[in-house]
């Protein structure tokens, strides 16, 4: 839900009184972060919802009119000038969040109904996940050792960069998953990790063959603490690893492959799902590897999937 990056005018700041804050919003954040055990970075965001919201009733003259009694019609003025401050999925992520809000305090009576019902959004693009083929995966999972054999890194960072490379990509973690994972995650006879995804759902990904020789070397000859509650990817001060520090280490061997630079942890997640299907993997298990509420979601992998078999198509048949 950031706007950054959006074009169009910038809303004017205005601070959420502190009685209203106290009243409406801090009840349903605890909510979001304690009961519904939603990530920061989701809670964060349905925050910024309100706030944007509470700056443009501002500017509507609408704050003293009390939240119940808002019109479909205003939110509809809401939804239209969004539109202009906005990108699409942005207003579509600041409308979630809204939804969420009054569902809500719905649910608890101080509400009784919700202006947003039946008020329509600008339709959104769904673009197709960007994804590595599976030679630039190669390229970039060489790249630690490279740098360890030209002696730009010690073993411990080589090992270490390499471990996230192939979690990512081997197990489809997602980026939290990989920084949260800890030893008593990991069946090391079977090969399969225990991860918490989104909303704190469990589930099983298998590491593959790759990526289970990995962990193996890095826990028996650079970690220290190998115990049960111990982080497995760690810094050199052998402190779990913060997230944007493998934000980073990624940057640095996309560059030194010559891979695009725009590819982060999750499209390595996007790699291997990708990957899976173009090998006939179930699109049922895929979703169960990556820990998808809804089928939907990841059957925009299989438009990748028909993308790639149309290329080969095309190059290979006489009559294409």
């Amino acid at each position: 839900m950031n706007p950054a990056g959006d074009s169009g005018p910038r809303a004017t700041v205005t601070t959420i009184p502190a009685d209203i804050a106290a009243l409406w919003l801090t009840p349903f954040l605890d909510h979001l972060a304690k009961e519904r055990r939603y990530s920061r970075y989701t809670v964060r965001n349905y925050r910024q919802a309100f706030e944007d919201f509470w700056r443009w009733l501002n500017r509507s003259g609408l704050a003293d009119r009390g939240l119940d009694r808002l019109e479909a019609r205003e939110i509809r003025d809401f939804v239209i000038e969004g539109q202009r401050r906005y990108g699409r999925r942005t207003l579509h992520n600041h409308v979630s969040g809204l939804r969420a809000f009054w569902k809500f305090w719905l649910q608890r009576g101080r509400l009784r109904r919700n202006p947003l019902v039946g008020v329509p959004l600008p339709k959104l693009a769904r673009p197709l996940p960007k994804f590595l083929t599976e030679k630039q995966m190669i390229d970039l999972l060489a790249g630690p050792q490279r740098l360890l054999e030209n002696q730009s890194v010690d073993g411990f960072t080589a090992w270490r960069d390499r471990l996230v490379i192939e979690l990512l990509y081997g197990g489809g973690l997602r980026i939290s998953e990989l920084t949260g994972l800890n030893y008593s995650q990991v069946d090391f006879e079977t090969g399969v990790a225990r991860v918490l995804g989104k909303g704190r759902k469990e589930r099983l990904c298998p590491l593959g063959r790759m990526a289970l020789a990995v962990l193996q070397k890095w826990r028996g000859e650079f970690a220290r603490d190998t115990s049960p509650g111990a982080p497995v990817i760690i810094n050199s001060r052998h402190e779990r690893l913060p997230v944007r520090q493998v934000q980073l280490l990624l940057k640095r061997y996309l560059a030194l492959a010559g891979l695009p630079m725009d590819m982060t942890p999750h499209k390595l997640r996007h790699s291997y799902a990708t990957h899976l299907l173009n090998a006939g993997a179930d699109l049922r298990l895929v979703q169960e590897l990556l820990g998808h509420v809804n089928l939907a979601t990841t059957q925009v992998y299989t438009h990748v999937s028909v993308a790639h078999l149309k290329k080969i198509y095309e190059q290979a048949h006489p009559r294409a």
